[in-house]
């Protein structure tokens, strides 16, 4: 539960500069948030719905509402199933149907709430399916490009549940430590006067937990030329692109926001990742994913076709992703295009 927790934090975090700003307390709206002790809720036409991260879309896109993003994280060691994919899709459904006329009473906000699951081990094939059916994105963290994450969420959790024996049978203050990683991390976006004030009265535990909790905080700014970005291809699915050196990123997509890009495949299978880097420079940086693993499986499934199979997913899905990310108070736009006739359909 904590490595969940933990990395629910860090991708809020990461995704700090794809246009997603953290909502964390009902004053920021008093119409859709509930604050319930220390967790924050969204109302759905039939019940409360407890959320962990929550995001806004600084950009709203043509023909649409306000886009807000359902984040949970689950670091499990198998593969995520249907059950929660399904309750994904049962809150969406609640939330985005939140929305009663009154006569007489005054124009009402409305959003449109979508959901990201990510895991670390990936996801089963009912899984994968459901998500596709729904509209609910999966997005599978179990490439090399995210070990340095996850081996830092799982070295914390490990000292934080060593931490823990001081307290005895007392449970462990998550909220509290959440509350820690957000001050640190700058991700607390309410008043400050709303930061939950509950502290560790056991000094042992608080003085080892703050250390803790100072070292991954560290570890994550050490990191901070690595970014999260989403991309969004022509594909029901979406990309999560993990940069190793953000400021080439952004310096050649600041300068060029539309452009070719040359697109690889290495390894096979549910261990196949991609890179992504601009055509002719290929140098300049280098954004890489991976694909769910359904798809990669209908791509090794033939080995004489592989190839071929490889092509048509970069022709057919991966023709075109856009990138958003914050510039400053507004947010650039990158289109990144995949042209097979300028590769020798490589």
């Amino acid at each position: 539960m904590l490595r969940g927790y933990l990395l629910e934090e860090a991708l809020a975090w990461l995704l700090r500069s794809s246009g997603y700003r953290l909502l964390v307390h009902e004053s920021q709206d008093p119409e859709e948030l509930v604050t319930d002790g220390n967790t924050l809720r969204v109302r759905g036409r039939g019940a409360l719905h407890q959320v962990d991260a929550l995001g806004q879309f600084v950009f709203t896109p043509a023909f649409s509402m306000p886009v807000r993003l359902f984040l949970e994280a689950k670091f499990y060691q198998r593969p995520c199933g249907l059950e929660f994919v399904r309750n994904a899709h049962g809150v969406l459904h609640d939330v985005n149907e939140n929305f009663v006329m009154h006569a007489g009473r005054r124009p009402r906000q409305r959003h449109q709430y979508v959901y990201a699951l990510f895991s670390t081990s990936g996801f089963t094939a009912e899984a994968q399916k459901y998500a596709v059916a729904h509209q609910i994105s999966l997005v599978d963290l179990s490439g090399a490009s995210f070990s340095w994450l996850l081996g830092t969420i799982g070295t914390t959790a490990w000292t934080l549940g060593q931490a823990q024996s001081s307290l005895g049978s007392t449970p462990f203050p998550v909220t509290w430590m959440r509350t820690e990683l957000r001050k640190k991390l700058e991700t607390w976006t309410a008043s400050p006067g709303w930061l939950p004030t509950d502290v560790p009265t056991n000094v042992t535990f608080r003085e080892q937990a703050t250390a803790t909790i100072d070292a991954f905080a560290a570890a994550l700014r050490q990191n901070s030329d690595a970014e999260l970005l989403l991309g969004f291809p022509s594909a029901p699915f979406i990309l999560p692109l993990a940069v190793k050196n953000r400021p080439a990123f952004t310096s050649y997509a600041d300068t060029q926001p539309d452009h070719a890009v040359r697109i690889r495949r290495r390894g096979s299978g549910g261990s196949a990742e991609w890179t992504l880097s601009p055509l002719g420079q290929e140098g300049a940086y280098e954004l890489t994913f991976k694909l769910p693993e359904q798809v990669e499986d209908w791509i090794s499934d033939i080995e004489e076709k592989e190839r071929r199979r490889t092509l048509e997913v970069k022709e057919q899905f991966l023709s075109t992703i856009t990138i958003y990310r914050m510039n400053g108070g507004g947010v650039r736009a990158y289109q990144l295009r995949y042209e097979p006739s300028s590769l020798s359909r490589s």
